[in-house]
């Protein structure tokens, strides 16, 4: 069964994550992607070893690519990599801001060469504003955005686990990209498209935004607890372990308290009645869970939660994560021999992945040399 993207070019001049997440899910599609690396090859090669002597996010991020090892700096280099913009369709690219103009590769002046061209420029916080140069990466970016002040606990911000803001700005260019090419499809009309990570993470920080600027307080750091359900979050049974569990509405709110906390006529204690009384209650209400979950084992606590209907979830570590019965996974060839990975999480019903291999630096260099030469 052909992919959707089948016969499209990408050209990506690209590095770290962003950018490669964006142009991953393009060649997941069937896309044929070339990736430009400078001689010494995408810096994110050399991020870790943990992947049979490759970088984890590598391996991740440039499945299904072409590598050509570029110095466009030299005259011949930059030729060929114009020559290959001029039969692309979409070109990406995620050097610093004007970069990529200073040397020749301006998204403006590859449109004009190939009207037909859909450029995706990607950066840490766009290309104009008083924050145009700054450095950007995933942490500095998870702090400058707020979005380590609403993670972590009441003693500290913490950063989110895996990098937030390089992946919410792929999805977006990613999208963009999609909607850029049925665009054109219908209309024949390219389309410029930016995208930083930090406008990808703003986004998604909406929700403590409205809550500061129209709230007048934003959400508090609460740990396992969700900063505006209430009770949404991890406790712990007599053993000490924990489990997570929501209540969502007010059905689940009078389960709760009959069916697990044995005590009916606390779904309408007044300072519980709601979910804003419950979030503004918080302590009582915690203190009315633990009182009965400390003399409970975990699996009590689950089989009363499983009855009453109840979603609950497993505090798991990365260990279990890797061994969780509901994992798909998927085989992709590295240059170092075949690793086990996460399948992609859109499954497209009859069609299993079948991703291409992870490139060695360079590795097709040779061909893509002579397909394009002069």
């Amino acid at each position: 069964m052909p992919l959707p993207l089948e016969g499209i070019l990408v050209v990506t001049v690209e590095q770290a994550v962003a950018a490669p997440y964006c142009s991953s899910r393009l060649a997941d599609a069937g896309a044929r992607v070339i990736k430009v690396e400078r001689p010494d090859g995408d810096f994110a090669r050399g991020y870790d070893r943990v992947a049979k002597g490759q970088s984890a996010y590598f391996v991740w991020l440039n499945r299904g690519k072409e590598s050509i090892a570029l110095d466009i700096k030299d005259a011949d280099d930059a030729a060929l990599l114009r020559r290959m913009l001029e039969r692309a369709d979409v070109y990406i690219q995620n050097l610093s801001p004007g970069a990529a103009a200073r040397a020749g590769f301006g998204s403006d002046d590859m449109r004009a060469a190939n009207p037909r061209l859909i450029t995706c420029d990607i950066s840490g916080y766009g290309e104009d504003g008083p924050y145009r140069d700054m450095r950007a990466y995933d942490l500095l970016v998870q702090a400058e955005s707020g979005l380590a002040s609403v993670t972590g606990t009441p003693d500290g911000p913490g950063r989110v686990g895996v990098s937030v803001c390089d992946i919410a700005c792929g999805m977006a260019a990613h999208a963009a990209i999609l909607e850029a090419l049925i665009h054109r499809e219908r209309t024949g009309e390219a389309r410029a498209i930016k995208s930083s990570l930090f406008d990808g993470m703003a986004d998604w920080m909406t929700v403590p935004y409205l809550h500061e600027v129209y709230g007048g307080k934003a959400p508090e750091r609460e740990g396992l607890h969700h900063p505006s359900i209430a009770p949404y979050g991890a406790y712990s049974a007599k053993d000490g372990r924990q489990v997570v569990f929501a209540i969502q509405n007010q059905r689940e709110w009078r389960r709760l308290c009959a069916d697990v906390l044995g005590n009916e006529a606390l779904a309408d204690d007044s300072r519980f009645h709601d979910n804003v009384a419950r979030v503004e209650n918080r302590p009582e209400l915690d203190a009315a869970i633990d009182a009965v979950f400390s003399k409970l084992s975990r699996e009590e606590i689950v089989a009363r939660l499983d009855a009453a209907q109840i979603a609950r979830a497993n505090v798991s570590s990365v260990a279990d994560f890797a061994a969780h019965p509901q994992l798909r996974k998927m085989t992709v060839e590295t240059p170092e021999g075949s690793l086990d990975m996460v399948a992609p999480p859109a499954r497209v019903v009859g069609m299993e992945p079948a991703p291409r291999p992870v490139p060695a630096l360079d590795d097709s260099g040779g061909a893509i040399r002579d397909e394009f030469g002069a």
